[in-house]
C-alpha cells in the first residue's frame, strides 16, 4: 500500500446529536399505530429509471444483525443498539452522493418510516432516487453449527417487487468439505432465477471458505476467490442481471479476469480508521473493467471515532469521480461533520 497517513483530528460521531432519541421512539409508534406508513412509502418512493447513473455503485451494506454479527473492534454487541446504528445509516444515506443501502427488512422498513417521519417535518424526504437492495438469505446464523446452510429468511422475490425495491441480495459461502454448501447453493439459484423472472437485479457475495482451527473463514487471496467467482457466474439460468460481491484481495486484476459479470468490493470488518479500505478500494477500481463499485458496511458506519458520512464520501469519491487514496482521504477531512443536525433541527423547529 501507499503509506496514506489518515488524521483523525478532533472529531467523534454521536447518534444523538444527528438523530434524536425521540424521534426514534416514534418508528415503534407508526409500528404500532400506522404500519400502512411503510407501504405508503415504499409506493411513493421515485425510482431511478437505471440502477446506476454512470456505470458504478456504492452501496451500504446493513444486514449483519440478522446473522448475529454484532461485534465491531472491542464491542461485541454495537450493531446490537439500533438507535446507534439506525443514526449511523441514516448519516450516510441523507447525503445525495451516496448510492444506496442494503439491508433486511426490518432496516428497510425502519428507514422508509424515517423518510415518512421527515417529510413530516418538514424535511424533503431521502429515499428518492437511491438504491434499496433487499436481502434474502441470513439463516446462516454467525457461530452456529448450520452457518454454512445459509437459509432464506429475509425477503422474498415477491416481496422485493411488491415493495419496488432495486434489487436482491444473497450469499453462499462455498466450503468444498461441507455439504451445506451445496445447499445454499440450491437456494441461492432458486432465487436467482426468480428474481431473473421478474426482472429484479441480483447482488450474489460469493465467498470461498478456508477453516482456521475448525471455525470457518473467508479466503482473501486470488486462488481461492477466482474458483469462487467462477462458480458464481455459473449459477442460474441467466446471469444478465448478476452482479457480484467480492473481497479486495491482493492480485485483484487476477479476480477482475475472471468475470464479465460486474462486481463491488467488499469493505470486510471495521478496523477504526478507513485508511486501509480506502487505498483497496482505490487500488481495486483499477483492477479491471468488472470492478464498479463498492458494497461497504462497518468500515463506514463505524470508522472508529470518525463521521460515517465523511468516510462514505471519500469512498464514493473513489468509485464514481476517481479519486487516488490520498484525495480521498484529503476529500473525508474537508467534508466531516457537515449538517450534523440534520434531523435533530427538524425536530427541535416542532416543539
Amino acid at each position: 500500500m501507499s503509506g496514506l497517513r489518515y488524521e483523525i483530528g478532533n472529531y467523534e460521531f454521536r447518534p444523538e446529536a444527528f438523530f434524536p432519541r425521540a424521534l426514534f421512539d416514534r418508528i415503534t409508534e407508526i409500528r404500532v399505530t400506522r404500519p400502512e406508513v411503510i407501504e405508503e412509502e415504499a409506493a411513493a418512493r421515485r425510482r431511478r429509471e437505471r440502477l446506476t447513473t454512470d456505470g458504478r455503485l456504492t452501496i451500504l451494506a446493513a444486514d449483519h444483525p440478522a446473522r448475529m454479527v454484532l461485534g465491531v473492534g472491542d464491542d461485541p454487541a454495537a450493531m446490537g443498539d439500533r438507535w446507534g446504528l439506525l443514526a449511523r445509516i441514516l448519516r450516510v444515506l441523507t447525503t445525495d452522493e451516496f448510492d444506496g443501502v442494503m439491508a433486511t427488512p426490518d432496516i428497510i422498513e425502519e428507514l422508509l418510516i424515517v423518510n415518512r417521519l421527515d417529510k413530516e417535518l418538514g424535511g424533503p424526504g431521502f429515499l428518492d432516487h437511491k438504491v434499496l437492495l433487499g436481502c434474502m438469505n441470513r439463516g446462516g446464523l454467525a457461530g452456529a453449527v448450520f452457518e454454512l446452510d445459509d437459509r432464506m429468511t429475509g425477503y422474498t422475490p415477491e416481496r422485493i417487487a411488491a415493495l419496488r425495491l432495486d434489487g436482491a441480495k444473497m450469499m453462499f459461502r462455498l466450503d468444498p468439505g461441507d455439504p451445506a454448501s451445496l445447499w445454499t447453493i440450491e437456494y441461492c439459484v432458486r432465487a436467482i432465477d426468480e428474481c431473473h423472472g421478474r426482472g429484479i437485479p441480483v447482488f450474489l457475495e460469493a465467498l470461498y471458505i478456508e477453516r482456521a482451527d475448525g471455525k470457518p473463514k473467508a479466503a482473501k487471496h486470488a486462488d481461492a476467490l477466482i474458483r469462487v467467482v467462477s462458480v458464481a457466474t455459473g449459477l442460474g439460468a441467466s446471469t444478465a442481471l448478476t452482479w457480484l460481491k467480492i473481497p479486495y484481495c491482493e492480485h485483484y486484476e487476477r479476480v477482475a479476469q475472471a468475470t464479465t459479470c460486474p462486481i463491488l468490493m467488499l469493505g470486510g470488518e471495521a478496523r477504526g480508521d478507513p485508511t486501509g479500505i480506502l487505498e483497496e478500494f482505490a487500488a481495486g477500481m483499477k483492477a479491471g473493467a468488472s470492478v464498479r463499485g463498492a458494497l461497504v458496511g462497518r468500515n463506514v458506519t463505524f470508522p472508529g471515532k470518525d463521521d460515517p458520512r465523511a468516510v462514505a464520501l471519500a469512498a464514493s469519491a473513489i468509485v464514481h469521480r476517481g479519486f487516488s487514496a490520498p484525495a480521498a482521504a484529503a476529500h473525508l477531512a474537508e467534508v466531516r461533520g457537515r449538517e450534523m443536525d440534520r434531523f435533530t433541527r427538524l425536530a427541535a423547529a416542532r416543539t
